[in-house]
């Protein structure tokens, strides 16, 4: 149940139907057997709750479910003493650090679904830290103890207490158009608490789409919108979440000065990006997120521009002695045959995986 033990029990909510399947994963458990409730059926949300205290990870329950709808994962045993952050599955070596220096330009890069955006919102206090407590909230008191000693105290400490103010540029630029309403230039004038629209638009090319409501913006000027609108706020801490989807080379480099130009002597900026070439023009340390998507993620400490996107590509974290993806990621410069028969002689960048134990 609490995601501290040394295994994830995972149960996907829209599958679990425990009034179809007789309860197999309850009957067949072991742990169940000896007269603990590693697995029950919970009255409010009539779903399988596993125990992850419990669990011995036989992983029978996820054999004899007919609907597939449970995963048991066991965890590196190298993360049994960090402190979880988030949905109590994201697990860090970073964000301690992260906020001990000041005026840094941090990067994240990970494979999606596992939990760069869940530990933005936390960061930028949309979302609360359960501590992988999945039933009963923990209180921000209880939140405090738990991190109590640690930068991440300070850091939730001005955050609730509103001395420190955060902003976020979502992810899905597509969902403004559902949430907000008005012409672009109205509502940056409402968000203007800096005094830097009339720049911040001539530079990220708004100007001609001022008087146009939002509904109608294509997903570029979607993007470009959300980006000047949080980089109007007067904030503490900048948070933007892939600020590159939709634009194209050049507006991806004029976003990536704008957010650049948001870095203070009192100010952290931390962005979550997928193309790796904008994160080595934006950041100063890059922190790779590994772990299984959908279950759990870990933050690995920060890492120089070069050895961070090393580490991303090779899927192997030199410092710790581990390997998150067996195969490595590398570029190529080949020539093409088919290049060769359209008469040209220029090469081609071809990506290839190969298996580490092969190479």
């Amino acid at each position: 149940m609490l995601g501290r033990s040394s295994r994830i029990a995972m149960v996907v909510e829209d599958r679990c139907r425990p009034s179809k399947c007789g309860l197999q994963c309850r009957k067949r458990c072991p742990v169940n057997a000896t007269g603990c409730q590693c697995i029950e059926i919970t009255a409010s949300s009539k779903l399988s709750l596993i125990s992850e205290d419990l669990c011995i990870g036989c992983a029978i329950c996820v054999k004899v479910c007919p609907f597939n709808a449970i995963q048991i994962i066991n965890l590196p045993s190298s993360l049994d003493k960090r402190r979880h952050i988030g949905t109590g599955r994201i697990r860090s070596s970073s964000t301690d650090f992260l906020f001990q220096i000041l005026a840094m330009f941090w990067a994240w890069v990970g494979t999606n679904g596992i939990g760069k955006t869940t530990a933005l919102q936390i960061l930028a206090g949309i979302l609360k830290p359960n501590l992988g407590n999945f039933i009963d909230a923990p209180s921000w008191d209880e939140i405090f103890r738990y991190f109590r000693g640690s930068e991440l105290h300070k850091y939730f400490t001005r955050l609730v207490g509103d001395n420190m103010k955060a902003t976020m540029k979502p992810q899905y630029v597509d969902n403004i158009r559902k949430s907000v309403k008005g012409k672009v230039g109205d509502l940056l004038n409402t968000v203007d608490e800096r005094q830097v629209k009339d720049t911040l638009c001539d530079f990220l090319e708004l100007n001609k789409v001022m008087d146009q409501d939002v509904s109608g913006l294509s997903g570029g000027e979607l993007q470009r919108f959300a980006i000047a609108a949080r980089a109007m706020k007067e904030a503490d801490i900048y948070i933007f979440d892939e600020p590159s989807c939709y634009l194209d080379v050049k507006q991806r480099l004029k976003a990536a000065q704008a957010i650049r130009s948001l870095l203070q002597p009192k100010s952290y900026v931390i962005v979550v990006e997928h193309d790796l070439s904008i994160l080595d023009y934006l950041s100063d340390y890059i922190c790779c997120l590994y772990g299984t998507p959908g279950a759990y993620g870990v933050v690995t400490l920060p890492s120089s521009i070069r050895e961070g996107i090393n580490i991303f590509l090779n899927g192997f974290i030199p410092t710790e002695n581990l390997r998150f993806r067996e195969e490595k990621l590398t570029f190529r410069v080949t020539e093409s045959t088919r290049g060769e028969n359209r008469g040209s002689d220029t090469p081609m960048l071809q990506l290839s995986c190969h298996d580490q134990n092969k190479t």
